[in-house]
This record gives structure tokens, sequence and C-alpha cells, in this order.
């Protein structure tokens, strides 16, 4: 992706032709700035940050929710003055994006019932299966509704008093906005969508009341779609963002969006038969449907597009944080060897090293769950590495292993898409791992035994995609989403496209089913370690 020039960025910036995108990550709050030219960033700016297990369960400190989108804001404000020798102080339009699914409840005050339970907590068992048979749909563990069943189920105090239930995105545009609002795709993981009327399915909403006694409308979010008026910015959101009071209210806001959401507009994957994979702390690959599945599978959840299609997801709670860990090892050896290089050239070097290994990976294993694992059956994670006697041990394969680990669960799930006959034309890769060209990328394709697309906004992700659906405010009237992203975004986007390398696929298969073998030890793990 390509800066667009000094002279025609500053004009925009000083005009206001300009959107913002910012989302919340798993590992960093990301914002992006777009201008007249939706494909081409401005400018960028990011905060670092962490989940933490507190009292059994993953969250984050909503006091660091606004500590970390007031540095990656001032960050992305320092990189336009860098550049163009201006301070922002309004933009045409600002997008929200977060992790999907996981438990923001709050009483009838506003007040926070409980601390932020996040997408990749794995105690709602119980009620995921209640609301699966109740529903006739696959409920995940992560979902919303999950959480709040669970927290009744659970007899938890605070669970008579929720009034209002969101997600991450949905929390913060409330703040800054004051509307209870979501995006289609990022309601569509709190609670089963309708895709004829886009909204939430009516039926499994009387269904639920009837069971829990409750009135679960009136607590979730109003449903919008892509290109709905999601109100404006007000003084006091304005004052969240940008503590210095340099930033003016007024400023529109598109339909907050989920991770998966924003992913799927980053690779142009919002039309039938197309997909993407995203790959950050979790993995997930999004499948646009021409048709209804013929069954109900727990290894696949029914969300939808920006617009309110009906996409199967498959989503993994573990994605490349083993693999980061493992180069993070790495860097650290070259420097403890007096050898001094960033960390993305660790990553390089290493990716690079994995493609000279063995289409299998040499007999290694490698299983990269930090968090339980639904698709695989495990409640609770055990990362390892595996190896019998006469695996050849050499980097090339370990590293292999490792970027195989990625993608295996994934696979898992991806075979019941292609045991439903679901056909796709090409995926989409989106994400830092993708960075390095033609590794993971290729590797991907094995996987999947599909073509794999990765474009120049492989590493801008999410932040990118919601100022997109920031800047599809002022033209949604004109034309449909994928229309929009087709001939105003990605019309001279390059691709770089690898097909499927037989060796690798049979490669993987082999992999994949040592892998799916080899599960039984990570079972034996959780319950040993």
């Amino acid at each position: 992706m390509s800066a667009a020039t000094g002279h025609s960025a500053r004009e925009d910036i000083l005009a206001g032709r300009t959107s913002l995108g910012i989302e919340l990550g798993s590992t960093r709050i990301k914002a992006c700035l777009i201008g007249s030219s939706a494909a081409e960033v401005l400018a960028t700016g990011s905060f670092s940050w962490e989940n933490r297990l507190q009292d059994g369960l993953w969250t984050y400190s909503l006091d660091e929710v606004w500590t970390g989108l007031q540095s990656a804001y001032a960050d992305l404000i320092a990189d336009v003055h860098d550049r163009y020798g201006v301070r922002p102080d309004t933009f045409g339009a600002i997008g929200v994006s977060a992790m999907m699914h996981g438990y923001l409840a709050f009483d009838a005050a506003g007040d926070l019932l409980a601390p932020f339970r996040t997408w990749r907590n794995t105690n709602t068992g119980p009620a995921a299966a209640e609301l699966t048979e109740l529903l006739g749909v696959n409920i995940p563990l992560r979902w919303s509704v999950a959480h709040l069943r669970q927290a009744q189920l659970d007899a938890e105090p605070h669970a008579g008093e929720v009034r209002f239930l969101t997600t991450l995105a949905g929390y913060v545009h409330w703040r800054l906005t004051g509307r209870r609002v979501l995006g289609i795709g990022d309601a569509s993981g709190m609670f089963p969508i309708d895709s004829a009327v886009r909204d939430y399915d009516q039926t499994m909403i009387a269904r639920y009341d009837e069971r829990a006694g409750s009135d679960l409308r009136s607590v979730l979010p109003e449903v919008l779609v892509a290109g709905q008026d999601a109100g404006s910015l007000t003084a006091a959101g304005a004052a969240l963002l940008d503590p210095t009071g340099a930033l003016r209210p007024g400023i529109p806001l598109c339909p907050p969006e989920g991770d998966a959401g924003t992913g799927m507009v980053a690779t142009n994957a919002v039309a039938p038969r197309t997909g993407n994979v995203s790959a950050g702390t979790s993995i997930f690959a999004m499948v646009v449907l021409e048709h209804p599945l013929a069954e109900v599978h727990h290894e696949l959840d029914l969300v939808t597009t920006p617009a309110g299609d009906a996409v199967a997801m498959v989503h993994c709670n573990n994605g490349a944080s083993e693999l980061a860990a493992w180069v993070g090892m790495f860097t650290r050896f070259a420097e403890a060897s007096g050898i001094r290089g960033s960390s993305d050239a660790v990553f390089e070097t290493l990716f690079r090293e994995a493609l000279d290994g063995e289409a299998d990976a040499g007999g290694l294993l490698a299983y990269n769950h930090l968090a339980g694992e639904p698709i695989a059956g495990l409640d609770a994670g055990r990362p390892l590495f595996v190896r019998t006697p006469d695996s050849r041990f050499t980097l090339a394969n370990v590293m292999r292993a490792q970027l195989y680990g990625v993608f295996g669960t994934l696979a898992l799930g991806m075979q019941v898409l292609t045991d439903e006959g679901v056909a796709l034309d090409r995926m989409y890769a989106h994400g830092g791992m993708f960075r390095t060209a033609g590794v993971a990328q290729r590797f991907l394709a094995g996987a999947l035994d599909a073509p794999v697309a990765v474009g120049e906004t492989a590493s801008e992700g999410g932040a990118w995609g919601i100022a997109v659906l920031a800047a599809y405010l002022s033209a949604s009237g004109e034309q449909p989403l994928d229309a929009y992203l087709d001939q105003h975004v990605f019309a001279g986007a390059s691709l770089s496209v690898i097909d499927p390398d037989p060796a690798d696929v049979a490669g993987f298969t082999t992999y994949l089913d040592r892998y799916r073998a080899g599960l039984a030890i990570e079972a034996a793990a959780t319950g040993s370690i």
C-alpha cells in the first residue's frame, strides 16, 4: 500500500477529506488514516497491550482501553505531523473496530457490572451447549449470549442487573457518540442474525426469553449495516480520544464493527465464493455463503458481512502467538551472540528457512494452544512441540512445523466446509505473518488446497478496513458495499496469488493426520500439568 503524495495528502488533511479507523486488536491498538483515495494510507499509530488472566478469566482493563486509544491516536497525529507538517483537528469520518464476542455488561446507570470477559474465555460450555440445542444453530463458547447465559446459570449476583450488553467496539463507540449501536457483523457474534431482515433473529430471541425469563432484545445494541448513520463524535467523546482538546466534535461515525468484518473489507472478501483468513493472536477464516449449510456444525459460526450477508466462520482461539514466542527466543539468541537485528528481520530469516523444510515438516508437530480450543476439543491450552526419535529435527523443519501449527486447527474446521460442498474461488489472507512474501501464504495455500491472495493491505489489517467502512458512509447511498470496494478501493490494487503446490498439499495432509492423532497428547497435557 503506497502513501499518498505529500501535497494531495496535506490538502485532504486540511480539508477534512479523511477517514480515521481505529481497531482494538488482541496485542495492538492500531489507528489508520486514509484520504480521499481510500486505497492509500496517509499515517498510522499504534499501542501495544496484552490480555491478562484475572480470577481465571481473560480480560483487559477498561482504563487501559482508553490509555491505549489515546496513545495510538497521539502516535497517529505525530506521524501525520512528521509526514505532512500539519496536525489534524477533524476528520471526514471515524470508525471503531475491535475483537468480537466477549462480555461487557452494564447496569441501568451505565456502570460496568463485571470485568470485561474476552472472546478467549472457555468457561461457557454449559450455556453454549444449552443454547445450541435451544436455538438450533451453533452458539460458540465465546459468543456474548453464551457469556450472559452462563452468568445466569451460575447465578452470578450481577446477572439480574444487566441492562446493556455489548462488545468492545460497541462500548468504545457508545462512549464516543452516546449511541448504543453495533455493526451487523459484530452483532452476529453476540446473537444469531436473520440476514433477510438484517437484525437479530426474532424467533430465537423469543425462545431465549422464554427459557431465561428475560427481555434480551432490550439489552442488546441496535443493529446497523455498513453505510448507515451511527451517530457523531460528542464533546465528551472527543476529549476521551484526544485529551489535548485539539480534536473537534461533530465528526460522523460508521457502525462499529468486529475484527472479522473489517478483515473481510480489508481483503475485499464480502461477495459469495470469496473468503479470507485473518491471522493474529487468534486465527479465523470467513467464507461468504451462496446457500445455507445443510447441518449444524460445532466447528462453524454463522455470522455476517458488514452488509449483512451470511458467512461461515471458522474461529480458532490460538493463532500466531506461540510462533512469535519461538521467534522471540531466536531473536534473543541472536542478541546474545552479538548479532543485532530487528524482530522483523529475524521473522523473515526464520520464515525463509522454513521453505527448505520437508513437505510434512519432517515428522515434527507444533501445537500453538495457549488457550482452550473448542474445534480441537480442548478446554485449556498447553503449547507443545512433539517429535519422535526418527523425526528430522532441523531448523527448517522446526519452522515449517511452527507455521503449519498456526494453520492446524483452522484446517480441521475448513474440512467441514469442504464436506458441505462450499466452493471458493479464492481465499484472501491478511495479518502480520504474511508480510514475508511467499512463505506463510504458500503454506496456507497448501493447507487449504486453494489459491491464496495477499494484497498490499495485508499488514494494515482491520484498522484500514474500518477506515474504509468510515469512508463508505458518504458513498453508501450510491452503491452496495461489494461494488464500492471493487470500483473505488481495490480497482488498482496489486495482488500476489499463490496456487497450492501439490507437494505442499500432500505434505500438509500428512502433517494434519499426525496433528489430529496427536491431539490426545494435548488433552493428556491439560489434565497433567
